[in-house]
């Protein structure tokens, strides 16, 4: 009998959750995606020291010496994040997501601005653009974003996804993909109610469930990639949707585990589905937000973990410059 994941990449894209080189190239994903909290964890590691100190070196570089070693490893972090996609795109086939700045979460215009720094960096080391996802947040600001990015060509991938108004908004704007957190969706139920789930009852996958049905109920062109799984439960009763992006650590607990996986989401039975569409405009969102406290909490507490995730990694970096006898001329 073939293995769970041999079984899911028969209904679903398979993605690698992961800044880990290695690990991506064990599974051999059709595309990898990243975050602040995944970079800074790679970056750590002893093995991937190189792809940190050439990024310093030529942010450095091209700052020149009177820039402080902290300003350098600011800076840096936009080029990191490219330098860690471009070994990526050399081993998955599809595509990769690179986010924008968390801290911009709530700024239309310097998320834009930024998304496209970011494609200019993809775009001079001679990838396509349908290569590239532009990972922004699921705010209302960060969906206006990508609205405009996605006319001009440039692809999204809306994280920190919780509530079916955060999907059918981005699905209005035309993103292409959204990745809803089902096992962050999970945790909170979990503290709130002091229950556990079974994977059938997981409130994650219900979210994504739903989300899923609406989106092939009217048609949309977004796709859905569920993310943030706790445990295989979870994946296999997601089985059918557009993609999944999954961890290492679970792909290979797939990959070890035999046993029959039947399809759970389907387009042919949503379109079956008695599902009401939702006008969406910003006071619809706002209120949906509001009466929603998971996808409320959720989305902070998201946003507050990636900024962090980039300060600390920004202070790693500013730690290795020294070390690496290239230190700042100007008084730090």
């Amino acid at each position: 009998m073939a293995s769970l994941l041999e079984q899911l990449r028969g209904y679903t894209t398979v993605v690698s959750d992961s800044g880990d080189f290695n690990a991506i190239q064990q599974f051999r994903p059709q595309d990898a995606t990243t975050n602040p909290s995944l970079i800074a964890a790679a970056a750590e590691k002893s093995e991937y020291q190189s792809v940190v100190d050439d990024v310093l070196k030529a942010v450095r570089k091209e700052a020149g010496p009177n820039v402080s070693d902290k300003k350098v490893a600011a800076i840096a972090f936009r080029p990191l994040e490219v330098a860690f996609g471009l070994k990526i795109l050399d081993i998955v086939p599809g595509r990769v997501s690179t986010e924008v700045d968390a801290r911009l979460s709530y700024d239309t215009e310097k998320s834009i601005e930024e998304a496209h720094a970011i494609i200019a960096l993809y775009d001079k080391a001679g990838i396509s653009r349908d290569r590239v996802l532009i990972k922004l947040a699921s705010t209302w600001e960060g969906i206006r974003a990508a609205e405009v990015l996605e006319k001009e060509g440039i692809h999204c991938n809306m994280t920190l996804l919780f509530g079916l108004h955060q999907a059918v908004a981005a699905a209005e704007a035309h993103a292409t993909l959204i990745s809803p957190f089902v096992g962050r969706i999970l945790d909170w139920y979990k503290k709130d109610t002091g229950k556990d789930y079974a994977p059938v009852d997981d409130p994650g996958v219900h979210s994504v469930t739903t989300v899923y049905n609406y989106y092939k109920k009217f048609g949309y062109k977004t796709v859905v990639m569920g993310a943030s799984f706790r445990n295989i439960g979870e994946i296999t009763e997601l089985a059918g949707c557009d993609l999944l992006t999954i961890a290492p650590k679970l792909l290979d607990e797939l990959e070890k585990t035999q046993g029959n996986l039947p399809r759970k989401l389907d387009p042919a039975n949503a379109q079956k589905l008695d599902i009401k569409k939702i006008p969406m405009d910003k006071a619809t969102f706002d209120k949906m937000h509001a009466e929603d406290r998971m996808a409320t909490d959720k989305l902070k507490e998201g946003i507050d973990g990636f900024s962090k995730a980039i300060v600390d990694l920004e202070v790693l970096l500013e730690k290795r410059l020294s070390e690496i006898n290239e230190p700042a001329t100007a008084a730090r």
